[in-house]
């Protein structure tokens, strides 16, 4: 019960600000919709346990034993909550974030795949709830899981990805909340790992509305007319100076000036856990320096001739890379980026603010079963997405419980 705390704190982290903000950038967050926890769908998920750490196992200090050197501020949650959807969006908003790019392994019933389908949809209802945009970024690698693992027949896997580009079309680049660019919706590719060249023209032969991909810098050439889109660039299992990413960024954008498309890239870190789940080795380390490395790619990113930032990412548990507010970090990244918007009069949110999302979560699951207060809350999640703020706050605020008033 002592999450319940956090009504009462707010952290004041060291900020830089910039002074200003090109008007027509967009900053979009890379989203993992994979988390499934006990308290919610009845077993932890792989992505809190990469089969070797016990989230039932608590630390001395109540801390549960996650697959990540990291702990979410709520604690370790389900993708398919509408809790924590409802949360995460309105974080999102607050924060001046304008959209998600969803990582997406297709519709098959394979592995997790359907599960992250389906949380994939629950969570783009919250993000156009918020009034915020969508895009996907297609992992071809699950086209390579699925013949590896009998699913489809390696005969088939053109015919199995044309299929799952046209239920694309058809419901995600139809989407009025999804993102494009001079007219056309914008496709990430991560990789690609499996496809490769002419094989894509192929698979998106049969679309009427054809997307614009992007992939990651050295696979450029393996899609003809692709754009790029930056990551951090861990390799090797090398600790990543910032003299190497600096340069990984600055030849990505010393490119796009030369009317080559690229999404910016914008990380706070990395800092996976692989190894020590028994995975495989470790990408690399990419160090925070408290918070500098998110100031400096950001700064780098608005400078840069991009129209679209992408963030990585939001909530990347096993390989540290989230955003998203930590036990470790608080709210540390999305008070960064409400800075940048310190001039901006249509921009009215402030860093209490982010506190309030957070607060309802934590208040839906104390008073879980409650109908009287779960109405009230409803009430107050009406009024935080209507952004009264001060209105949510008065309602969530009569139910603390009587033995926080003494803290």
């Amino acid at each position: 019960m002592r999450y319940l705390l956090t009504f009462f704190f707010c952290s004041n982290f060291p900020l830089l600000a910039l002074d200003k903000v090109t008007s027509s950038k967009s900053i979009f967050v890379h989203y993992m919709p994979w988390y499934a926890s006990k308290s919610f769908s009845g077993q932890w998920g792989w992505h809190w346990t990469m089969g070797h750490f016990k989230p039932d196992n608590l630390g001395t200090e109540g801390k549960r034993e996650l697959a990540s050197h990291y702990t979410p501020l709520i604690g370790a949650y389900d993708s398919h909550d509408p809790d924590l959807l409802e949360c995460q969006v309105l974080l999102m908003k607050f924060s001046g974030i304008r959209g998600v790019i969803i990582d997406w392994y297709g519709t098959e019933n394979f592995r997790d795949y359907s599960t992250i389908h389906r949380n994939s949809l629950n969570l783009i209802k919250h993000i156009k709830k918020a009034g915020l945009n969508f895009a996907i970024c297609y992992e071809d690698q699950s086209v390579k899981h699925m013949i590896n693992g009998g699913k489809i027949k390696k005969d088939q896997e053109l015919s199995y990805a044309k299929k799952e580009f046209q239920w694309m079309e058809k419901n995600f680049f139809a989407d009025p909340a999804y993102l494009k660019i001079k007219e056309k919706p914008i496709l990430l590719i991560f990789g690609p790992q499996h496809f490769k060249k002419d094989q894509w023209t192929h698979i998106t032969s049969s679309l009427s509305n054809k997307p614009q991909l992007f992939t990651l810098p050295h696979l450029k050439d393996q899609i003809n007319g692709a754009g790029e889109f930056g990551w951090p660039p861990v390799h090797g299992g090398k600790n990543i100076t910032s003299k190497v990413w600096r340069q990984y960024l600055q030849s990505l954008y010393s490119r796009s000036k030369k009317n080559a498309s690229a999404i910016a890239s914008v990380f706070p870190q990395f800092h996976d856990i692989y190894q020590q789940a028994g995975v495989h080795k470790s990408y690399g380390y990419l160090d925070p320096q408290g918070g500098k490395t998110f100031d400096q790619t950001l700064e780098m990113a608005l400078q840069s001739n991009s129209e679209l930032i992408q963030i990585a990412t939001w909530n990347d548990y096993g390989e540290g890379t989230m955003i998203e507010p930590t036990k470790e970090f608080a709210y540390r990244y999305l008070e960064r980026l409400q800075r940048l918007f310190l001039n901006d009069k249509t921009f009215s949110y402030g860093p209490n603010d982010l506190r309030s999302p957070v607060n309802l979560y934590q208040l839906r699951k104390h008073y879980s079963g409650n109908k009287k207060i779960t109405a009230q809350l409803n009430r107050a999640s009406k009024s935080l997405f209507d952004s009264k703020i001060e209105e949510a706050n008065k309602i969530m605020l009569r139910y603390i419980p009587a033995i926080h008033k003494t803290n």
